[in-house]
């Protein structure tokens, strides 16, 4: 709490340096302003933990301020209202407004520190409530890693059985995959469930501030650096750190990373201090890095460091049979997300959607889905508001074309309805949509051809 930085709001000079003194003897870092539009610029430029504010001011009083904190990007910060005006009223108008708290001048100074460390342990409580309410969200988003389909079922065993280990994993797959929501079910199966889960892409941090990202900075270290930052590892200590990308991380970089997680011990940039870690380690990428260690793009020794136990992703293409279940739990969920009230899919909706290769693979699948939810008619998802690449035939794929020598009807009808019980998991309605039946002539076909045992 001691780095907490803060925002002195004060008109009288004198009063305001001696706050902002007395706040920097107990290690916080201050900021000043004498008016409610200075603070408000303060406030634009650099995010601050608490402020603590003067309720007269020259241009506004301190309710004015903390309305637009609220309604602001300072919504979370902590927020103290001081004056030498107090009324009941006045306070109960300040916390009603969303102050953590009341100070009446003139005060104890052992009042005002009170004050301060009781309101920014508030925001961290409330800070961590809502980190946690959002890593059960996460959970409840892992419904794309479910599947029926050998691969899938394959990796479910992997994910639980090294879930419970510190050892670090290495994501291979193509992009889309799901590489971090596999990441995401080891934390959230393993013993550092209720410690950080930090997600990093490697690809979009500019090169220039890549290591105080990973390992942060002193104050002054570098332009813009105001105060001291913790870098990523510090951040994950006690939870998991996902390295996403990790194959885009430039040459020059690898070697400290490779001493981090070697050492479990960071440098901060433009510091001589040494700081231990304790986060677990999971790097996704979507490159051949036994490639990109060959062509000289990637150390060896990091490569073996992160490739301790090797998971694969499958493409969706070879999950095929776990598309209608996908399609299912998208079609929830963005008819939830946007209040669309929609119609299973059709039959021929869905073939289209198996018919497909996805290169983009589960997530061109779920914005596949998300436009065809937006786009229904009277609730029903239509075929003809697919992206465009859907609605193209394949190339040389003419259909189904029957054989030169005919064929047993019957035996191709028993085929069609056995693969589709397959490909539903045994869910029958769901078996007849793909066929695009009506249910009660799936039922009659099915006891027809014996197979509704």
């Amino acid at each position: 709490m001691a780095e907490a930085r803060i925002l002195v709001v004060e008109d009288d000079a004198d009063q305001r340096r001696l706050v902002a003194a007395l706040l920097a003897k107990e290690g916080y870092w201050t900021v000043e302003a004498a008016t409610v539009q200075a603070a408000l610029e303060q406030l634009e430029h650099s995010p601050v933990d608490l402020v603590l504010s003067d309720w007269q001011l020259p241009d506004r009083d301190g309710m004015a301020l903390l309305e637009a904190v609220r309604a602001g990007d300072g919504a979370q910060a902590g927020f103290i209202i001081m004056t030498a005006y107090g009324t009941i009223s006045r306070a109960v108008a300040a916390v009603r407004l969303g102050a953590d708290d009341y100070l009446t001048k003139p005060f104890e100074s052992q009042a005002l520190l009170l004050a301060v460390e009781r309101a920014l342990k508030s925001r961290q409580l409330e800070d961590d409530n809502r980190r946690l309410a959002q890593e059960l969200g996460e959970r409840d988003r892992l419904v794309e890693m479910v599947g029926a389909a050998p691969a899938m079922q394959r990796l479910f065993r992997q994910v639980e059985k090294i879930a419970g280990t510190d050892a670090t994993v290495l994501l291979a797959g193509e992009s889309g995959t799901g590489k971090e929501l596999a990441a995401r079910a080891l934390h959230a199966l393993s013993p550092r469930v209720s410690g950080p889960f930090i997600a990093v892409n490697c690809a979009a941090v500019p090169e220039g501030l890549i290591e105080a990202e990973f390992f942060g900075a002193e104050k002054g270290a570098y332009t813009g650096a105001d105060r001291t930052r913790a870098g990523n590892f510090q951040a994950a200590h006690g939870g998991t750190l996902f390295l996403d990308e990790v194959g885009e991380l430039p040459l020059a970089v690898q070697p400290k990373l490779l001493r981090a997680l070697q050492d479990g011990k960071v440098t901060p940039v433009g510091g001589n201090r040494e700081v231990t870690t304790d986060s677990r380690i999971i790097a996704a990428t979507n490159r051949s890095l036994t490639a990109e260690v060959a062509a000289g793009r990637f150390r060896e020794d990091l490569f073996y460091r992160l490739n301790v136990v090797p998971l694969t992703m499958p493409p969706l293409r070879e999950r095929r049979e776990d598309i209608p279940m996908l399609v299912d739990s998208f079609i929830a969920r963005f008819a939830r997300r946007h209040g669309i009230k929609v119609e299973p899919m059709a039959g021929t909706v869905l073939k289209r959607l198996l018919d497909y290769a996805w290169p983009g693979n589960v997530r061109q699948l779920a914005n596949a889905v998300e436009r065809l939810v937006l786009l229904a008619e009277d609730g029903r998802m239509c075929a003809d508001d697919l992206p465009a690449e859907l609605l193209a035939p394949a190339e040389g794929d003419g259909g189904f074309r029957l054989p030169a020598e005919g064929m047993r009807w019957e035996d191709h009808e028993r085929d069609c309805l056995r693969q589709a019980l397959e490909l539903a998991g045994g869910n029958r309605a769901r078996a007849a949509r793909l066929l695009d039946l009506p249910y009660k002539a799936f039922l009659y076909r099915l006891e027809k051809f014996a197979l509704d045992k």
